[in-house]
């Protein structure tokens, strides 16, 4: 790769993560200012409403067929075990708290940074396989992993239902081949998109009252996230015997940092928001300076 590729490259991945910078730009202002910021109102907004719609119209929407979804959830599944057995060790290592941040060192931002990631490496046919990764990935987001905190808990919290009635209803509509009214689904679709918006919000105005001891404890959690997701994404494509196509797709899926909405439910169901948030942002910034010997790897896996 010469210089100007190099740079071609960054600055690519930066136009990627400049509508993810902006909306937590906002978060941020409003903290600086001392605004009051209404986080329970955005937690349960995004955890019982909007993420619900979201991972609905994804699952209903998605082009991929029964086949090739199956194919995909089964190797992001895999992934993820991988990584939560890795990301366990580590955080045991490190002396962190194993159950409150195992979430944010497992699961990757696979949506607004994923996808784009996938199509910018691999075209329409990588974006199609990045979607059904990312979809099985926001079940779990909001599924297992809300269940895994909620154990971290002093106060046991419930887990959201919204989200297992959408897993369940978009499944339900997929075997059964009914279809449903346009506005239903637009209706679906613009809720859901508040989702990845509050995330940041909520993300950006922490970012401003992290703790210097968080952010040093989030840098930790975000470079776990890194390395075992790339570790898994490795792993998986061997392990399954995938095509290179999907291989490369999934390595890049697995090793995207730490999710904004890992942060949102750490910092509701238990005490370490601080050091999720730290590990957001050490993670992605990371990815930035990673990105060109990422994307090289994943060319490689396919080749």
């Amino acid at each position: 790769m010469t210089l100007l590729d190099g740079l071609t490259l960054y600055l690519r991945v930066a136009a990627l993560l400049l509508p993810v910078v902006a909306c937590a730009a906002v978060g941020s202002y409003w903290a600086w200012k001392k605004k009051p910021f209404p986080a329970e109102f955005i937690a349960v907004l995004a955890a019982n409403f909007a993420t619900p719609a979201l991972v609905f119209h994804t699952l209903l929407t998605t082009p991929l067929s029964g086949q090739a979804l199956l194919q995909a959830g089964a190797a992001t599944v895999l992934g993820f075990a991988l990584a939560a057995a890795m990301a366990a060790v580590a955080l045991r290592l490190l002396k962190l708290p194993v159950l409150g941040l195992l979430p944010a060192a497992v699961l990757p931002n696979a949506g607004n940074l994923g996808l784009p990631m996938a199509q910018l490496a691999f075209g329409a046919e990588g974006l199609a396989i990045a979607v059904a990764a990312f979809a099985i990935t926001s079940v779990l987001q909001h599924t297992v992993a809300v269940w895994v905190l909620s154990r971290a808990s002093p106060q046991r919290t419930r887990m959201p239902r919204g989200i297992l009635f959408a897993v369940g209803a978009a499944m339900a509509l997929r075997w059964t081949g009914w279809s449903l009214p346009a506005p239903v689904l637009d209706s679906a679709r613009l809720v859901g998109s508040m989702t990845v918006p509050l995330m940041l919000l909520s993300l950006g105005y922490a970012l401003v009252t992290v703790s210097h001891a968080g952010l040093r404890q989030g840098a930790l959690v975000g470079l776990t996230r890194l390395a075992v997701g790339t570790a898994s994404g490795l792993l998986v494509g061997v392990l399954m015997g995938l095509s290179p196509l999907a291989a490369g797709v999934m390595l890049l899926q697995l090793a995207m940092p730490v999710a904004v909405a890992s942060y949102l439910y750490a910092d509701r169901l238990t005490p370490h928001g601080p050091i999720a948030a730290g590990a957001v942002l050490v993670s992605t910034l990371a990815l930035v300076l990673l990105s060109p010997a990422l994307l090289w790897l994943a060319g490689a896996v396919r080749a």
